[in-house]
Protein backbone atom coordinates (compact mmCIF):
# COMPACT_ATOMS: atom_id res chain seq x y z
CA UNK A 1 0.00 0.00 0.00
CA UNK A 2 1.30 3.21 -0.85
CA UNK A 3 2.56 5.77 2.31
CA UNK A 4 0.44 8.20 3.45
CA UNK A 5 1.92 11.67 3.24
CA UNK A 6 2.62 12.94 6.38
CA UNK A 7 0.60 16.17 7.51
CA UNK A 8 2.70 19.15 8.01
CA UNK A 9 0.92 22.10 10.18
CA UNK A 10 1.44 25.87 9.38
CA UNK A 11 3.82 27.28 11.10
CA UNK A 12 3.04 30.88 12.46
CA UNK A 13 5.47 33.07 9.73
CA UNK A 14 3.54 30.57 6.82
CA UNK A 15 0.61 31.94 8.73
CA UNK A 16 1.26 35.38 8.71
CA UNK A 17 2.36 35.51 5.22
CA UNK A 18 -1.11 34.19 4.07
CA UNK A 19 -2.91 36.39 5.52
CA UNK A 20 -1.25 39.33 4.17
CA UNK A 21 -1.20 37.77 1.06
CA UNK A 22 -4.87 36.80 0.98
CA UNK A 23 -6.19 40.19 2.41
CA UNK A 24 -4.66 42.09 -0.23
CA UNK A 25 -6.00 40.25 -2.90
CA UNK A 26 -9.37 40.46 -1.43
CA UNK A 27 -9.45 44.19 -0.80
CA UNK A 28 -7.61 44.88 -4.49
CA UNK A 29 -10.44 43.09 -6.13
CA UNK A 30 -12.89 45.35 -3.54
CA UNK A 31 -11.61 48.70 -4.70
CA UNK A 32 -11.94 47.49 -8.09
CA UNK A 33 -15.44 46.98 -8.04
CA UNK A 34 -15.61 49.91 -5.33
CA UNK A 35 -14.21 52.63 -8.66
CA UNK A 36 -16.70 50.77 -11.04
CA UNK A 37 -19.63 51.00 -8.73
CA UNK A 38 -20.01 47.24 -8.69
CA UNK A 39 -21.70 44.93 -5.37
CA UNK A 40 -20.39 41.71 -4.80
CA UNK A 41 -21.58 38.94 -2.18
CA UNK A 42 -21.55 37.83 1.26
CA UNK A 43 -20.72 40.72 4.66
CA UNK A 44 -18.95 42.40 1.93
CA UNK A 45 -21.78 43.02 -0.36
CA UNK A 46 -23.83 44.22 2.43
CA UNK A 47 -21.53 46.58 3.49
CA UNK A 48 -21.15 47.89 -0.41
CA UNK A 49 -25.14 48.66 0.09
CA UNK A 50 -24.49 50.76 3.07
CA UNK A 51 -21.42 52.29 1.75
CA UNK A 52 -23.25 53.49 -1.37
CA UNK A 53 -26.23 54.49 0.22
CA UNK A 54 -25.29 56.14 3.26
CA UNK A 55 -21.78 57.28 1.75
CA UNK A 56 -20.19 55.71 5.09
CA UNK A 57 -16.51 54.08 4.69
CA UNK A 58 -16.54 50.51 3.23
CA UNK A 59 -13.84 49.75 5.88
CA UNK A 60 -15.23 50.92 8.88
CA UNK A 61 -18.95 49.24 7.36
CA UNK A 62 -17.54 45.66 6.55
CA UNK A 63 -15.43 46.03 9.86
CA UNK A 64 -18.34 46.59 12.49
CA UNK A 65 -21.23 44.20 10.39
CA UNK A 66 -18.47 41.47 10.57
CA UNK A 67 -18.57 41.80 14.59
CA UNK A 68 -21.99 39.62 15.45
CA UNK A 69 -20.33 36.76 13.67
CA UNK A 70 -17.20 36.13 15.88
CA UNK A 71 -18.81 34.33 18.55
CA UNK A 72 -20.65 31.68 16.50
CA UNK A 73 -16.91 31.33 14.88
CA UNK A 74 -15.55 30.86 18.15
CA UNK A 75 -18.16 28.42 19.33
CA UNK A 76 -18.43 26.38 16.35
CA UNK A 77 -14.99 27.00 14.63
CA UNK A 78 -12.05 27.87 17.69
CA UNK A 79 -10.10 30.06 18.97
CA UNK A 80 -7.82 30.08 16.62
CA UNK A 81 -10.28 30.09 13.76
CA UNK A 82 -12.35 33.00 15.36
CA UNK A 83 -8.55 35.23 15.56
CA UNK A 84 -7.32 34.60 11.89
CA UNK A 85 -10.76 35.87 10.77
CA UNK A 86 -10.77 38.83 12.76
CA UNK A 87 -7.06 39.90 11.38
CA UNK A 88 -8.25 38.99 8.03
CA UNK A 89 -11.64 41.53 8.25
CA UNK A 90 -9.40 44.25 10.28
CA UNK A 91 -6.81 43.90 6.69
CA UNK A 92 -9.50 44.02 4.56
CA UNK A 93 -10.99 47.07 6.05
CA UNK A 94 -7.74 48.86 6.05
CA UNK A 95 -5.94 47.67 2.79
CA UNK A 96 -9.60 48.58 1.01
CA UNK A 97 -9.11 52.20 2.20
CA UNK A 98 -5.74 52.10 1.32
CA UNK A 99 -5.27 51.23 -2.16
CA UNK A 100 -7.33 54.23 -3.48
CA UNK A 101 -4.21 56.22 -2.75
CA UNK A 102 -1.91 54.09 -3.94
CA UNK A 103 -3.44 53.04 -7.10
CA UNK A 104 -6.06 55.50 -9.91
CA UNK A 105 -7.97 53.49 -12.17
CA UNK A 106 -9.56 56.61 -14.49
CA UNK A 107 -11.32 54.60 -16.98
CA UNK A 108 -12.57 50.91 -15.63
CA UNK A 109 -15.16 48.77 -17.61
CA UNK A 110 -17.71 46.52 -15.03
CA UNK A 111 -17.30 43.32 -16.96
CA UNK A 112 -13.54 43.29 -16.82
CA UNK A 113 -13.22 44.26 -13.44
CA UNK A 114 -15.67 41.83 -12.57
CA UNK A 115 -13.50 39.05 -14.07
CA UNK A 116 -10.16 40.35 -12.73
CA UNK A 117 -11.58 41.59 -9.38
CA UNK A 118 -13.37 38.32 -8.57
CA UNK A 119 -10.91 36.21 -9.72
CA UNK A 120 -8.56 38.09 -7.25
CA UNK A 121 -10.99 37.69 -4.70
CA UNK A 122 -11.47 34.50 -5.15
CA UNK A 123 -7.64 33.32 -5.06
CA UNK A 124 -7.59 35.29 -2.52
CA UNK A 125 -10.33 33.82 -0.39
CA UNK A 126 -8.86 30.25 -1.12
CA UNK A 127 -5.24 31.60 0.71
CA UNK A 128 -7.44 32.74 3.85
CA UNK A 129 -9.56 29.40 3.80
CA UNK A 130 -6.27 27.12 3.38
CA UNK A 131 -5.05 28.87 6.30
CA UNK A 132 -7.69 28.32 8.45
CA UNK A 133 -9.43 32.03 8.35
CA UNK A 134 -12.24 33.67 6.56
CA UNK A 135 -13.56 37.16 6.34
CA UNK A 136 -16.26 36.46 8.62
CA UNK A 137 -19.86 36.30 8.19
CA UNK A 138 -21.10 33.84 5.25
CA UNK A 139 -17.46 32.90 5.00
CA UNK A 140 -18.14 31.18 8.43
CA UNK A 141 -21.56 29.58 7.81
CA UNK A 142 -19.67 28.24 5.05
CA UNK A 143 -16.56 27.14 5.88
CA UNK A 144 -18.72 25.01 8.64
CA UNK A 145 -21.09 23.58 6.84
CA UNK A 146 -18.79 22.04 4.39
CA UNK A 147 -16.46 20.63 7.55
CA UNK A 148 -18.83 19.44 9.19
CA UNK A 149 -21.51 17.94 6.64
CA UNK A 150 -19.90 18.15 3.56
CA UNK A 151 -21.56 21.14 1.78
CA UNK A 152 -19.20 22.58 -0.84
CA UNK A 153 -18.46 26.19 0.39
CA UNK A 154 -18.24 27.56 -3.11
CA UNK A 155 -21.99 26.30 -4.54
CA UNK A 156 -23.49 27.09 -1.34
CA UNK A 157 -21.77 30.87 -0.81
CA UNK A 158 -22.35 31.61 -5.22
CA UNK A 159 -26.09 30.87 -4.20
CA UNK A 160 -25.99 33.64 -1.17
CA UNK A 161 -23.77 35.87 -2.81
CA UNK A 162 -26.07 35.90 -5.82
CA UNK A 163 -28.72 36.41 -4.30
CA UNK A 164 -26.92 39.74 -1.87
CA UNK A 165 -26.62 40.93 -5.67
CA UNK A 166 -29.68 40.74 -7.10
CA UNK A 167 -31.03 42.73 -4.22
CA UNK A 168 -28.87 45.75 -4.96
CA UNK A 169 -31.02 45.98 -7.87
CA UNK A 170 -32.86 49.38 -7.17
CA UNK A 171 -28.67 50.62 -6.05
CA UNK A 172 -26.87 50.39 -9.12
CA UNK A 173 -27.59 50.14 -13.17
CA UNK A 174 -28.71 46.81 -14.61
CA UNK A 175 -25.02 46.77 -16.56
CA UNK A 176 -23.72 47.22 -13.04
CA UNK A 177 -25.76 44.46 -11.35
CA UNK A 178 -25.27 42.14 -14.65
CA UNK A 179 -21.14 42.55 -14.11
CA UNK A 180 -21.78 42.28 -9.84
CA UNK A 181 -23.07 38.75 -10.64
CA UNK A 182 -20.73 37.93 -13.21
CA UNK A 183 -18.30 38.84 -10.37
CA UNK A 184 -19.42 36.56 -8.15
CA UNK A 185 -19.72 33.36 -10.65
CA UNK A 186 -16.11 34.29 -10.96
CA UNK A 187 -15.11 34.63 -7.17
CA UNK A 188 -17.08 31.40 -6.61
CA UNK A 189 -16.27 29.65 -9.70
CA UNK A 190 -11.94 29.37 -7.94
CA UNK A 191 -12.88 28.78 -4.53
CA UNK A 192 -15.06 25.76 -5.94
CA UNK A 193 -12.54 24.48 -8.29
CA UNK A 194 -10.27 25.04 -5.82
CA UNK A 195 -11.26 24.34 -2.60
CA UNK A 196 -12.58 21.08 -2.25
CA UNK A 197 -13.11 18.52 0.56
CA UNK A 198 -10.41 15.75 -0.05
CA UNK A 199 -8.42 17.69 -1.93
CA UNK A 200 -6.35 20.07 0.49
CA UNK A 201 -5.71 19.73 4.33
CA UNK A 202 -5.76 23.05 5.63
CA UNK A 203 -3.51 22.48 9.27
Amino acid sequence: MPAIPQVVPHNLLEDILAILTGTLLVSLGVAMFKQAGLFTGGTAGLAFLIHYVSGISFGLVFFVINLPFYWFAWQRMGWKFTLKTFCSVALVSAFSSLHPQMIHLSEITPFYVAIIGGSLMGVGFIVLFRHQASLGGINILTLYLQDKHGIRAGKLQMGMDIGIVLASYFIVSPIAMIASVLGAIVLNLAIMLNHRPGRYLAV
